[in-house]
């Protein structure tokens, strides 16, 4: 090799994310405890989102596949990647998790919970050792009239209590309608509602199952369902980065 040569590479490099080095994870936690989610500026180019928009049609990039009209959860098809994950996908998984592992602790400690593995890997290990070894990572396509059920991502014991949603599409260009619905429900009180809109490339972080809340006696959990209100017009696609395994 002269030089001057470059090598070649195929592995994914950290500047594949500049945006993720100026977010600010003390303002993302303060989100999550007063809101219940959190929205980052964009961290996706919009070619990393055509990226994602594109797999959709590889059948051999993904391991399943789900029609959510055949299951009552809704309209629209969501499909899981197999192992190997892409790498922008393994990447997102790998850079998120430590600072969010870190806001999980923090509920953690004061739930009076285990605490979570620092990185990702160690997080895998013990989804493994839990029996749980299918990648969760998915794409999601909503056609117009396209919906989903209020729900929660629980795919076995072992549940880190948050994940994030990438919008790859611009809404009111690409589509209308389709927003991110979150659901509270608060002990003997009424559930509460609430909205997010993220942009192109934007990405939302929210509870798996449940948040913990101070109360007049303390910290307690407080349920969180997620969903997506009906599309009008057009196709919205959803990168969802969950980061526990399947059984």
């Amino acid at each position: 090799m002269s030089p001057t040569a470059v090598p070649v590479t195929t592995e994914p490099r950290d500047e594949a994310f500049p945006a993720f080095d100026r977010l600010d994870w003390d303002d993302l936690a303060l989100q999550l405890d007063g809101n219940g989610f959190a929205m980052t500026p964009p961290v996706l180019s919009p070619d990393q989102c055509r990226q994602m928009i594109d797999v959709f049609d590889d059948d051999a990039a993904f391991r399943s596949t789900v029609d959510m009209a055949r299951l009552s959860f809704g309209e629209g098809r969501y499909r899981y990647f197999a192992d190997p994950l892409p790498p922008l996908v393994q990447q997102l998984r790998t850079r998120l998790y430590p600072p969010m592992a870190r806001i999980a602790n923090r509920w953690a400690s004061v739930l009076g919970e285990d605490p979570w593995p620092d990185t990702h890997a160690e997080l895998v290990e013990a989804c493994a050792a839990a029996g749980q070894h299918k990648p969760t990572p998915l794409v999601l396509r909503y056609g117009p009239t396209g919906y989903n059920c209020l729900h929660q991502d629980v795919y076995g014991d072992l549940t880190f209590p948050l994940q994030v949603l990438f919008m790859l599409n611009t809404p009111d260009v690409d589509f209308t309608g389709g927003e991110s619905v979150f659901v509270e429900q608060r002990p003997r009180q009424q559930s509460r509602p609430m909205v997010a809109r993220p942009a192109l490339g934007q990405a939302v972080i929210f509870p798996v199952r449940n948040r913990p809340k101070q109360g007049a006696r303390g910290y307690h959990r407080v349920q969180m369902r997620h969903g997506v209100s009906a599309v009008h017009t057009g196709d919205r696609h959803v990168l969802g980065v969950i980061f526990h395994n399947a059984r």
